[in-house]
């Protein structure tokens, strides 16, 4: 046995011995203070190979005998607190690892509040305060020459990155401060900062080190869900330090590389939305996306097609990283190449939300902003087809920011990608979104392949600033002594022109089929205006009219030689209709077109006059007991809609599965379906308390059935808003009579849309159903929940 090691153990086991019998002050300090040249702090030091000895295999149980000693009393033994200062000397002198284990074993195993426990939290944030955790990872990293047990490391990063969580779980509501994360993980960013200073130090000297263990930790820091607050700290501060430095950029390289690959997808997601911008992401990342797969395929897969949470500034970051380098550009061209691809799918236009769909599009305007015009050209063709299909896909949605993204995408891409061939040119509202989308499309390329001059694309105004106005917009002042001022038109007094008539050849109709006939059979305009100026009196005047207009134009919808457009007029019109019939006291309006009725007064217009002032002379002579303001009710009367609600409803859902030469609902004609089942549902809402309200549900549930895996949102919308119609109208006892199965089924169908179906408005509308569906449950469906 060799005499010295065999010293160091004697040493020990004597020291311990008295630690745990003596209750001499004196004695304990003195052998303290004996132990205390193995840590090499005092003036004569132990031998480097007794100091090796004694912490590599008797400091850990020597610091568990410390912990088990502490208590006040143990503590007083000697005064002005010497006893503990030179305790805790030892947790934060002695070997950095052993002593944080130590510190957390005996925290952890501590049962309840306690002097021991509250001691051992204060000494662990000493230890934290002092920069230890450096000290602890500063020492994984320096084993390159004899590799720390596999076992040792993962369980000093488990505790490393999970100190607040298993510390909050144990100290409760006595938890210090430092201990909660949005305190510790900064604090651990800072101490990574100087590690990565110390191993950039030894670099410099001459002696090779290991980051692996410090990749681990920002790797398990980042799975945690701590991205923010450890990377806030971090990347500030090596945005610095690579600055001008290939140390540091090589050490930063190879600290992400290390980055297991369970971890790699949080560290980098986290690393683009941290980074100011493309130059500084670079100097972080260098080409590890040319030498890791994994890599790869979360910057060039998952964070463009597989999810869409990164913003604007973000995306701008990750593409123009790609673009940065002759090695990393062919990635950008196959990453356009397949944006494109997407965005031309008619699948992904169907299935798509709109924000993912905004996402991608932005994505393929940052792209061609940084490919030169050489790097587009060989891939021309493919890239057209795609551009192509997604015009014709987002062109034939019903939904208006849809079709908007594919003409602002195909304006700018066509441009880009074929120069040479006619432009594309589109009539769109400008907006926040388009002007957003063609500052993408004229931002200039970060590479060393600037885009072409003239290249950028501008959007086309549509009316041109008059000259008075360009200038600040303000009027410009004429020039003095003008002839304007010779001319002024201000003396003469204008002629009153008052009661003159304008002379018509035509005259107005009495009956509501002469102005049918009049506007689908004459060519004399004259004609069509007093058709048009009479027909609202008339219809107002006379019910019977009412059930005529409707029959007329329900079967008109379905007829042949009408443009989509008319068709959606014809809808419009027969919505405004019901909501006219089915308002209280309606007949009572006077329409502001059309000849006067039979019955009309030249003196009728002074009437409201003299009888208010009759009524306020009564009121005001009038002694009433009762106190209180005089409170107009709202205005009642019947349904009018009653009566015709069956002629606006039932022809329009008959026919909506037949095709027919130029209209096909089920086909191409899906916005004019959106339409119908949007007025289908208002007509069912406007129907509430009437007799065929039964008969129009179970038909237009029926109606839903049949549609409900309809591909286009605004379909999906209109049948949804539908179902909420029936449920507010259809009186609940009659629901739960005649419609218990229907409503069973629509049940199940929209929990699943509104867990399941891609648009946000689909999804809000299928809650509010079942919501209403909840409360009508004890009613209506006898379900558990």
């Amino acid at each position: 046995m060799d005499p010295a090691l065999s010293a160091v153990r004697l040493t020990v086991r004597e020291a311990i011995h008295t630690l745990s019998s003596s209750e001499d002050g004196s004695l304990i300090l003195s052998t303290l203070g004996s132990l205390k040249r193995y840590l090499g702090e005092t003036e004569n030091p132990a031998l480097p190979r007794e100091q090796e000895e004694f912490a590599r295999v008797h400091f850990s149980a020597f610091l568990r005998c410390l912990v088990g000693k502490l208590s006040p009393d143990w503590l007083e033994l000697l005064p002005n607190g010497q006893l503990e200062e030179l305790w805790a000397s030892f947790f934060l002198e002695g070997p950095a690892d052993q002593a944080f284990l130590v510190l957390m074993e005996s925290i952890e195993g501590t049962a309840g509040p306690s002097f021991r426990l509250m001691k051992m939290a204060q000494l662990l944030a000493g230890f934290l305060s002092a920069g230890r955790m450096a000290a602890v990872m500063e020492g994984q990293c320096r084993q390159h020459t004899e590799p720390a047990s596999p076992l040792l490391q993962e369980t000093l990063l488990t505790r490393v990155v999970g100190l607040p969580d298993r510390l909050g779980n144990h100290l409760q509501q006595e938890s210090l401060a430092m201990f909660l994360p949005q305190n510790y993980v900064p604090l651990l960013g800072e101490e990574v900062v100087r590690v990565l200073q110390a191993v950039v130090d030894s670099l410099r000297g001459g002696l090779d080190c290991s980051i692996s263990f410090v990749s681990q930790v920002l790797g398990k820091a980042c799975v945690h869900g701590r991205q923010k607050e450890i990377l806030g700290v971090l990347v500030p501060r090596l945005t610095a330090l690579t600055q001008g430095s290939c140390l540091w950029q090589r050490v930063c390289w190879r600290l992400v590389e290390c980055v297991p690959d369970r971890a790699m997808e949080a560290v980098l997601t986290g690393l683009v939305e941290a980074v100011p911008g493309p130059e500084v992401l670079a100097r972080l990342l260098g080409n590890l996306v040319m030498k890791s797969k994994k890599a790869q395929f979360v910057l060039t897969r998952k964070l463009l097609f597989l999810q869409y949470r990164c913003t604007t500034p973000t995306l701008q970051s990750l593409l123009g990283y790609l673009a940065m380098d002759s090695q990393r550009r062919p990635l950008l061209v196959q990453v356009l190449k397949e944006l494109l691809e997407t965005w031309g799918s008619g699948s992904a236009v169907r299935h798509t939300p709109l924000p993912q769909q905004r996402y991608i599009s932005e994505a393929v305007l940052i792209c061609l902003a940084h490919l030169g015009e050489a790097e587009l050209r060989d891939s021309r063709d493919e890239l057209l087809a795609s551009l192509m299909a997604g015009v014709k896909c987002r062109l034939d949605s019903s939904l208006p920011p849809v079709r908007r993204l594919g003409m602002i995408v195909a304006e700018v891409a066509s441009a880009r990608i074929h120069p040479e061939g006619p432009p594309l040119r589109f009539q769109y509202e400008e907006d926040e979104l388009s002007r957003e989308m063609l500052a993408l499309a004229t931002s200039r390329p970060a590479a060393d392949s600037p885009l072409e001059a003239g290249s950028s694309v501008t959007p086309v105004t549509a009316e041109t600033p008059d000259k008075e106005t360009e200038d600040g917009g303000a009027p410009q002042p004429r020039p003095e002594g003008s002839d304007s001022e010779l001319d002024s038109d201000d003396e003469f007094v204008p002629y009153d022109m008052s009661g003159d008539r304008e002379v018509k050849s035509s005259k107005a109709p009495v009956y509501v089929r002469d102005c049918i006939e009049a506007l689908t059979t004459s060519e004399d305009w004259e004609r069509w205006e007093a058709a048009l100026r009479a027909l609202e009196g008339l219809v107002f005047r006379s019910p019977a009219a009412t059930r005529e207009v409707a029959e007329y134009l329900t079967s008109q919808f379905y007829a042949v030689n009408y443009s989509l457009r008319q068709r959606m007029d014809i809808l419009d019109v027969l919505t405004l209709a019901a909501q006219e019939l089915s308002r209280p006291g309606r007949l009572g309006r006077t329409p502001q077109h059309g000849s006067p009725g039979p019955t009309s007064q030249p003196g009728s217009a002074a009437a409201p006059a003299w009888r208010a002032v009759v009524e306020e002379r009564i009121r005001s002579k009038t002694r009433r007991f009762s106190k209180g303001f005089a409170r107009q009710g709202p205005a009642t009367g019947p349904n009018k809609f009653n009566s015709v609600a069956g002629s606006f409803f039932f022809p329009l859902i008959q026919h909506f599965d037949r095709p027919l030469v130029t209209f096909d609902l089920l086909g191409d004609d899906q916005l004019v379906l959106g339409r119908l089942a949007h007025t289908l549902g208002a007509l069912m809402y406007l129907a509430v308390n009437t007799m065929v309200a039964v008969p129009m549900g179970k038909a237009l549930l029926e109606f839903v059935w049949a549609l409900r895996f309809h591909g286009d949102a605004y379909v999906r919308r209109g049948l949804l808003s539908a179902v909420s119609s029936v449920l507010l109208s259809v009186p609940a006892e009659r629901l739960l009579a005649d419609l218990p199965d229907e409503l069973q089924e629509a049940r199940s169908w929209l929990a699943d849309v509104a867990e399941k179906d891609p648009d946000e408005d689909c999804r809000m509308l299928a809650v509010k159903a079942l919501l209403l569906l909840e409360r009508l449950k004890d009613r209506l469906l006898p379900l558990s929940s």
